[in-house]
């Protein structure tokens, strides 16, 4: 889950110049006519949004501690639920039951060679007034961690990913029947204890080492905006990457009556237990440990010589937790449609937290909740989308994308059959834009963040984000910058509300938010320091951050909403599908080569230790060289998917062109069919069995990674089978991907085929 001003004069005077007059590009998906007409909507509605609004929103929402179950949670959801029925809206709020346990019991002692009991508390801090509701604060843990009680061997394993047992396996450290301190940091924090289970591991401890979001960063909290040496980043281990949602009702809503699983038999349930701790109670565990020193890129900042282990530190780890059912209360709000009603834009952004959250997830909810009203205001001035528009104010999506997953499998159908787009937002403070989402989408979203100003330099949103990419990318990055029409937008992995939609649903996503990756917002991520005082001393500060946003997603659901053909365009998809088999062919090269550079020199080796039976006997074996794939339908599939694209962008082109000497509008029934056809396009890249090992994920283009859980995956079915030297899968899924894309062309010529005699017609 994810920061100064020149003058609001400035940015307003901007705006007028990015919305202005004659001379625009046209605008996907419309006629000339009402292209004019939605550029005249459009500046009134990047008018209404306003950083005290924005302020005010988040004193409100911020005010209390309002994770899942509790009271201020509850009293957010009614509050959210009246100002949108107050803007107009048709608001109700929807219950689903779901399983969230809470602590009972925590506990961390290092019982030798010396004693020590750690705190598990975050103080309070001067002048931050919300640090200290401890009665209403949820302590510091892992949710969905096991309930143990164990005393083992303590093992230092960096940040706990694979390959770092494979360098412990070369140190001959094992971690079986062991406890593991791994930090924050490479991976998401659920990918930690499921390997240290997978590697015999019976507990796990994860904290925060300031090199990552400390005092090696920038000054602590309230000093500075980073991790003070008692914070401690709570946060949901269960395994995402199998299923998100309730984890006792996967595939359905968790609705009454819904058939739920055992305790025992939800496989998305962490084996061992763990615990989050600061690097304040870490220290005396890790300089308590021996063994191996940790390699150069495992030390962090405290100061300390850091040891892998094991021994001679043993810990003792208790976890107890109440295993009930919370109601997860989501708001959700229409504005009904016109001529195409039945076709939905949908806009998300969840409100629980952890505490009190001001930037994780308010910062991203106040903006939904301005362009809200904005477009509230201008239904009352006479505006009326074409299509119908859903906003959702998620709960539960800290423990586990719980809301926006029930509500999705439980209105699986009509999204099928109606949703156009699903935008996501999130954490957003000052900073650049960033966008990730459906390549169908990003040629759409390029435009859109070329009529935004950014508020802070009075360029475009666009040209500051590709200003940045030419600034800090690489050779290839700084000249596909200069040189591509539209920035690439990013694939998506996991780790926000877009995850059901896109990657179950098949509903083209998008996700924004604006970062700054240098005021370090990690420092007080998932901690009670995340809240008003944080935000308006080190975050969007004056809002106009907020502001912008709101300007951004709110244009985007308004082109979506009013576009007489739905905007996507396939070129950029094409052209990304195309980068990603490239890079799968790499992944497979190299570890070929890799594979045949470590056979030479285990030869080597043996072959200097001729004279000695023993040292041939005790050689390590020689490694498995990944065999030949046949990647001829991947190739195939993204040269049919390019040819499709491009009749597909070209019909498009010559539509929105020859509307300015159209005589009469296209005719409704035709557009309805188009509009149709071009809504199954994502379905088509989806597979109803699902990926290998866990079938809720669908797309075969994104999915979070099995071991990196945030982090996306693209080709997923291929690319983790030949991570995983699984060839004989690997082959499998290459003839499945390659039949996806084929599927694919095939949809967007369906959507050719329709659109065609509308521009033979004009």
């Amino acid at each position: 889950m994810r920061f100064r001003v020149r003058s609001l004069a400035a940015a307003s005077l901007a705006l007028v110049i990015v919305a202005a007059g004659p001379g625009e590009p046209p605008l996907s998906g419309f006629t000339a006519a009402s292209a004019r007409a939605q550029r005249e909507w459009e500046t009134k509605f990047r008018a209404l949004p306003s950083p005290d609004s924005l302020r005010s929103y988040m004193r409100r929402l911020s005010a209390r501690p309002h994770h899942v179950g509790s009271a201020y949670d509850r009293a957010n959801a009614e509050w959210l639920r009246d100002r949108l029925a107050s803007w107009g809206w048709d608001a109700k709020i929807e219950t689903f039951d779901v399983l969230f346990p809470t602590p009972k019991a925590r506990q961390v002692e290092l019982v030798a060679p010396t004693r020590f009991r750690a705190k598990l508390e975050e103080p309070t801090v001067a002048g931050d007034p919300t640090s200290g509701q401890h009665s209403e604060q949820l302590p510091s843990y892992n949710a969905y961690s096991a309930d143990g009680d164990v005393t083992a061997p303590l093992v230092y394993v960096n940040y706990g990913i694979p390959a770092d047992y494979e360098r412990l396996d070369r140190f001959g450290v094992s971690v079986k029947g062991a406890i593991v301190i791994a930090r924050y940091g490479g991976s998401w924090r659920g990918i930690k204890p499921k390997v240290a289970a997978e590697h015999g591991a019976v507990g796990c401890l994860i904290y925060s080492d300031p090199k990552d979001d400390g005092y090696w960063v920038n000054d602590v909290f309230p000093q500075g905006p980073t991790r003070p040496k008692d914070g401690v980043q709570r946060g949901s281990v269960v395994d995402m990457p199998l299923y998100p949602g309730d984890p006792l009702t996967p595939g359905v809503g968790a609705l009454p009556g819904a058939k739920r699983l055992p305790l025992d038999q939800a496989a998305t349930l962490v084996k061992i237990p763990v615990l989050p701790i600061s690097y304040a109670d870490a220290q005396p565990l890790l300089s308590a440990l021996r063994g191996p020193l940790a390699p150069a890129e495992w030390r962090g900042a405290l100061p300390i010589t850091y040891h892998v282990g094991s021994g001679p530190a043993r810990v003792h780890l208790v976890v107890k937790s109440d295993w009930s059912t919370k109601p997860v209360n989501d708001v959700i709000a229409r504005l009904p449609g016109g001529e195409a009603a039945d076709e939905w834009v949908v806009r998300g952004n969840h409100y629980d937290a952890w505490v009190n959250g001001a930037v994780d997830p308010i910062s991203g909810q106040i903006s939904l909740l301005e362009e809200a009203r904005s477009l509230g205001e201008l239904v009352k001035q006479g505006w009326k989308p074409r299509r119908t528009i859903v906003y959702a104010a998620w709960d539960g999506e800290e423990p586990g994308l719980l809301g926006s997953t029930e509500w999705v499998e439980a209105h699986g159908e009509d999204l099928d059959r109606h949703a156009v787009a699903y935008l996501n937002s999130d954490v957003s403070i000052r900073g650049f834009l960033e966008v990730g989402g459906s390549h169908t989408l990003e040629a759409f979203i390029n435009a859109v963040a070329s009529d935004i100003p950014d508020p802070e330099t009075g360029l475009s949103v666009w040209k500051r984000a590709q200003l940045k990419k030419i600034g800090k990318g690489t050779s290839d990055e700084r000249n596909e910058a200069r040189q591509r029409k539209d920035l690439r937008i990013d694939a998506l992995g996991s780790g926000s509300d877009y995850t059901p939609f896109l990657q179950h649903a098949g509903v083209a996503a998008l996700n924004l938010g604006f970062s700054d990756e240098a005021t370090g917002y990690a420092g007080v991520y998932h901690s009670i320091y995340d809240d008003f005082t944080w935000a308006t001393r080190f975050g969007d500060t004056s809002f106009v951050y907020g502001r912008a946003l709101a300007q951004t997603i709110g244009t985007a659901v308004m082109r979506l909403a009013s576009a007489e053909v739905v905007p996507y365009q396939f070129a950029g998809l094409a052209d990304n599908v195309g980068k990603y088999v490239g890079e799968v062919k790499k992944l497979l090269s190299d570890r070929q080569d890799q594979a045949k550079e470590r056979n030479r020199e285990l030869a080597e080796s043996v072959f200097v230790a001729l004279a000695s039976p023993q040292a041939r006997e005790t050689a390590p074996p020689s490694a498995e060289v990944p065999p030949f794939m046949n990647f001829a339908p991947l190739d195939n599939g993204v040269t049919a998917l390019d040819r499709s694209a491009q009749r597909y962008d070209g019909l498009l082109a010559r539509w929105t062109a020859q509307s300015e000497r159209a005589s009469s509008p296209p005719a409704v029934a035709g557009l309805t069919d188009l509009n149709a056809k071009l809504i199954r396009t994502e379905r088509a890249l989806t597979a109803s069995e699902g990926l290998p090992g866990r079938p809720w994920f669908r797309h075969e283009i994104y999915a979070p990674g099995f071991y990196t859980g945030y982090g996306v995956k693209t080709l997923p079915g291929v690319r983790e089978a030949i991570e995983q030297n699984k060839w004989p899968e690997a082959d499998q899924q290459v003839a499945k991907l390659g039949a996806v894309l084929q599927a694919e062309a095939q949809a967007i010529d369906a959507a050719s085929a329709a659109l065609e005699p509308m521009v033979a017609g004009q």
